[in-house]
C-alpha cells in the first residue's frame, strides 16, 4: 500500500475490559453512553462494521464494508501516552507513576526554585474546577496552579495575562526535566486559561510535553524507511517529536479533519497519524453525553466525504487510545475499555478480525502494509484484510 491514514478518536471506548474493575472502572462503555443520545447519527461507521464488533450491542449490525475488530489494551494504563505508544507498537508492562496525594517536595521544591513561583492546589482535580477554585488566587499571587488526575500527568494552569503561553511552556520544560526516572510521568501539560473570576475558560494554547518513548515506534520505522511520517494534532507531543517528518497541531476536531483532508490531497507515501482530542477533552472528561454523540456524528459526516477522496492504494484505520465514558459518574477520568478498529479502503475486504490482544496489532499491520521493519509484540492482520 502507498498511504495509511491512522485516525485516533481520542477516548472512544466500546466497553469494559476484563480487568477494568482493578482500574476503578465498573460497567463503563463510552459508545453505549453515546448511543443513548438523540444526537448520535453515525451511518458511515455503522456501515463500516462498528455495530458488528464483538461485544457491541447498542448499534445495529450491517453488511459491513470494512474490516473490523475489538482491541484489548495490553499495557498497564488507560491514558493517552500509553495508549498511543501501544498503537505505535510499544507495550508498557509497568504503569507510569501517578500522584493521588499530590507531588512530593522533592519535585515541587526544585520546580519552585527554578520557576521563581509558588504552587497552588497540588492534588488531583478536574481541569475546569481547579481554575475556578484557585484562579483568583493565582491572579493575585502569580503562583502556578499545579494539579494531576488519575492519569500520569503533571499539569500547570496559568492565566494568559499573568503567565503568557510561551512562559508557561518554559515552566513545563523545567518540570519535564525534573520528572524523570521514578517520577517520569507520561505528560507535563500546559493549561492556559483566560477570563475573570466566575467565568474562566481554558484556551486552545494547551501544549503537552511527553516522556520520550523507551524505544523505536512505528513512526520511527516509517521515517527510517524514507517515507513520510506525518503527525496531526497531539501526535507530535505524545511522541515527544520522535519519528516524525512533518506535523501540525489542531485547534479542534474540525480543524484536525481539515488537516487530514489537506494531506489526502497531497502526493506522498507513508503514514498520516491523526489524533482528534475533542472527544476526550471537551466531552468525555466533562461527562457531556450529547456533546460526545454530536462530535461522533460530526466525524462520521466528515468520514463519508473523506473516503471517496482516497486512492486505490490508500487505507484508513479508525481506532481509539482508551475510554472516557461520559455517563460514568464515579470519576471524571479516563475509563479502562476495549477500543474499536475499523479498516477501510478500496483493497480492504470485509472481515471480522475478532477480539485482538493488543493495540500493537495496528503497528504490526501498518508496518507490513507499508513494507517497513518494526520490532513489536503486535501481530499483523494485513493478510486477513487485503
Amino acid at each position: 500500500m502507498k498511504r495509511v491514514f491512522l485516525i485516533v478518536l481520542d477516548s472512544f471506548g466500546i466497553g469494559q475490559m476484563p480487568d477494568s474493575a482493578s482500574f476503578g472502572d465498573v460497567g463503563v462503555n463510552t459508545l453505549a453512553a453515546c448511543a443513548t443520545s438523540k444526537k448520535l447519527h453515525i451511518p458511515t461507521m455503522i456501515s463500516a462494521g462498528l455495530g458488528n464488533i464483538d461485544g457491541v450491542s447498542c448499534l445495529p449490525k450491517s453488511d459491513a464494508k470494512g474490516a473490523y475488530a475489538r482491541l484489548q489494551e495490553s499495557s498497564m494504563g488507560k491514558d493517552t501516552t500509553i495508549g498511543h505508544w501501544e498503537i505505535a507498537g510499544i507495550v508498557s508492562e509497568n504503569p507510569l507513576p501517578t500522584y493521588p496525594e499530590g507531588f512530593p517536595d522533592e519535585i515541587l521544591k526544585p520546580f519552585m526554585e527554578q520557576t521563581g513561583r509558588g504552587v497552588l492546589a497540588n492534588a488531583p482535580w478536574s481541569g475546569t474546577e481547579v481554575i475556578n477554585e484557585y484562579g483568583e488566587e493565582h491572579i493575585k499571587t502569580g503562583d502556578l496552579i499545579v494539579y494531576t488526575s488519575a492519569d500520569s500527568v503533571f499539569q500547570i494552569a496559568a492565566h494568559e495575562d499573568i503567565v503568557p503561553p510561551e512562559q508557561l511552556y518554559e515552566y513545563c520544560r523545567i518540570a519535564r526535566a525534573l520528572l524523570q526516572g521514578k517520577h517520569g510521568v507520561g505528560r507535563v501539560i500546559a493549561r492556559p486559561f483566560v477570563g475573570q473570576p466566575g467565568a474562566f475558560k481554558r484556551t486552545a494554547n494547551r501544549h503537552d510535553f511527553s516522556l520520550e518513548p523507551p524505544r523505536q515506534t512505528l513512526l520511527d520505522a516509517v521515517k527510517n524507511a524514507g517515507k513520510a511520517s506525518i503527525g496531526v494534532g497531539k501526535i507530535h507531543d505524545i511522541f515527544a517529536g520522535q519519528g516524525l517528518t512533518e506535523y501540525v497541531y489542531n485547534q479542534s476536531n474540525a480543524n484536525g479533519m481539515e488537516h487530514t483532508d489537506h494531506y489526502a490531497a497531497m502526493d506522498w507515501e507513508g503514514l498520516c497519524f491523526v489524533n482528534l482530542v475533542d472527544f476526550d477533552m471537551q466531552f468525555g472528561h466533562r461527562r457531556d453525553i450529547d456533546g460526545y454523540a454530536g462530535a461522533l456524528s460530526e466525524f462520521d459526516n466528515w468520514l463519508s466525504a473523506f473516503l471517496p477522496k482516497l486512492g486505490d492504494e490508500d487505507v484508513v484505520m479508525i481506532t481509539a487510545d482508551h475510554g472516557c465514558d461520559p455517563a460514568y459518574t464515579a470519576t471524571t477520568d479516563h475509563t479502562r475499555e476495549y477500543v474499536p478498529l475499523l479498516v477501510l479502503g478500496r483493497q480492504v475486504k470485509p472481515v471480522n478480525l475478532g477480539t485482538r490482544k493488543s493495540f500493537a496489532d495496528i503497528a504490526a499491520t501498518v508496518a507490513e502494509l507499508l513494507d517497513v521493519k518494526l520490532d513489536t509484540p503486535g501481530k499483523s492482520f494485513a493478510k486477513e484484510i487485503m
